[in-house]
């Protein structure tokens, strides 16, 4: 809720604070240079074999951790039309505890949880010993390129206050389905 006459934001929690800066409007190069990043990333993560579906996972595990709702809408979107169940996205925040993750996501998203917490020394060790064991080199750099990449774009995000607006009912058919496994 926006308060016109002293530009203060009441948050869903009714905290009160100054209108937050939109740092990819205030500083569209710098905006610019981190997206030319993402999609060199992007370009990297295909080059190397990793399917979109792995990259989206990679998104959204790190987004989850960083509390990243505007990334994790549109994260969720896109793993959804790349093919990815709502069953697997669902247990994300617990791929430790399920078989529904194939040994290279599950190397790929112990890598990217180092990367979002570098300061775990040990657990960077253990992730690296693991995608070490199924993944190669431009398999591991584009994976922790991913992680790098979305650990940013949640900063701009998070900071920004980047709102997430339900969508218009016109814009989501209620014939569509979401993808969901078979096995459910």
């Amino acid at each position: 809720m926006v308060n016109d006459a002293n530009n203060d934001v009441s948050d869903v929690n009714g905290m009160t604070d100054r209108r937050r800066v939109y740092l990819d409007k205030q500083s569209p190069a710098a905006y610019r240079a981190l997206v030319h990043t993402a999609d060199a990333v992007r370009a990297t993560a295909a080059e190397a074999g990793l399917d979109r579906i792995l990259v989206e996972l990679v998104n959204l595990r790190v987004s989850q951790i960083n509390g990243c709702a505007y990334c994790l809408d549109v994260h969720t979107r896109a793993a959804l039309r790349a093919g990815e169940t709502t069953r697997r996205l669902g247990v994300l925040p617990a791929w430790r505890d399920t078989e529904l993750f194939t040994e290279r996501e599950r190397a790929a998203l112990a890598l990217a949880e180092a990367t979002t917490a570098p300061a775990d020394g040990l657990a960077q060790d253990r992730a690296y010993g693991a995608a070490r064991a199924v993944l190669n080199d431009e398999e591991i750099s584009a994976v922790i390129w991913v992680a790098i990449t979305i650990n940013a774009f949640n900063r701009v995000s998070i900071l920004s206050r980047h709102p997430v607006r339900d969508a218009a009912p016109a814009a989501v058919p209620v014939s569509a389905p979401l993808p969901v496994d078979a096995t459910a």
